[in-house]
């Protein structure tokens, strides 16, 4: 299972905080739900599975997410070997944990999702490892 450098999280969290200030200006961001928590999740894909991931996140998997209340922030694949062959990183907002548990499970026990996912994976498996961190914006944070 591939863990998060400590240096590329903080990176990614430091372009979420400018980036998304930036881009829809901080009063947005701040006018979300005060109490919501993020989940940054960082998929390692086998070898050459990377677009069939990207491609059911693309098609499929954004919006099933949001039919169960979970907000996608953003997604991104890093710059650098060898992760940017093999690594999907992204962010995505709960209304708090209890929700974020709840959404989970509704998630996996949907009849939607559970198609989608066998269709996928046809060809073999297109996730080899999952790292969940669920985060809560500093006080200082542009985006809360």
């Amino acid at each position: 299972m591939a863990l998060i450098r400590p240096v590329g999280a903080a990176l990614v969290l430091l372009a979420i905080g400018f980036g998304f200030g930036s881009w829809h200006g901080s009063s947005v961001a701040q006018a979300q739900a005060a109490n919501r928590v993020f989940e940054l999740r960082t998929y390692t894909a086998p070898e050459g599975k990377l677009p069939e991931l990207q491609a059911r996140f693309r098609n499929h998997t954004m919006k099933i997410f949001d039919r169960f209340g979970m907000k996608s922030v953003g997604y991104w694949v890093p710059q650098d070997a060898p992760a940017k062959d093999n690594t999907l990183i992204y962010i995505i907002s709960h209304a708090n944990r209890d929700a974020a548990k709840k959404s989970w499970a509704d998630f996996q026990a949907d009849p939607e999702w559970k198609k989608v996912s066998a269709e996928s994976q046809v060809n073999g498996r297109i996730v080899s490892g999952v790292v969940s961190v669920f985060m809560d914006p500093a006080d200082y944070s542009p985006i809360k």
